[in-house]
């Protein structure tokens, strides 16, 4: 079962936070297209939130977040989770020091299950690193709508070095 999506105490100092949320937020440039907000730094779930706008439709009848957007986020999410993960490992490591393991960061293969129309006024992305090795992480991922319905569900594996 997966851990409660409530926000938990971050334990990382606010100088680490923040150049992540940055990194994260508005350096990666197709998360800050997403629209995604990260609302806990939590390494046992990490989660973010993205609001429903007009260019993120897929199906402008039904007004359905676009399938790509729900990959794309799940895949961010996941990636996130890694970062987190990483980070609470090595807390003993200056901040810098820290950011670089991020560097080789990169997506080796992803699975998304859509369970259900995406609708809603925003979203919620949670996610976890079910496992953090020397070279790969996997990690299992989580979409909700605003009325806290799974939409979508996804599992990936990273490269981390």
């Amino acid at each position: 079962m997966p851990p409660s999506r409530a926000s938990s105490p971050n334990p990382f100092e606010p100088e680490f936070t923040e150049l992540l949320r940055a990194m994260f937020e508005e350096r990666i440039e197709f998360n800050r297209v997403l629209g995604l907000r990260l609302t806990s730094f939590d390494p046992e779930c990490a989660q973010a939130r993205i609001e429903m706008r007009e260019e993120l439709i897929g199906h402008f009848v039904h007004r359905r977040l676009h399938g790509g957007v729900i990959s794309a986020t799940l895949d961010a999410m996941g990636g996130f989770a890694v970062m987190l993960a990483i980070g609470s490992r090595h807390l003993d490591e200056a901040v810098e020091a820290r950011l670089m393991r991020f560097a080789k960061l990169g997506t080796i293969d992803i699975r998304i299950d859509y369970l259900r129309p995406a609708t809603g006024p925003y979203f919620t992305a949670t996610a976890q690193a079910i496992r953090l090795g020397s070279r790969v992480a996997t990690t299992r991922m989580e979409l909700h709508d605003s009325e806290d319905r799974l939409v979508s569900t996804g599992t990936a594996a990273y490269m981390v070095s």
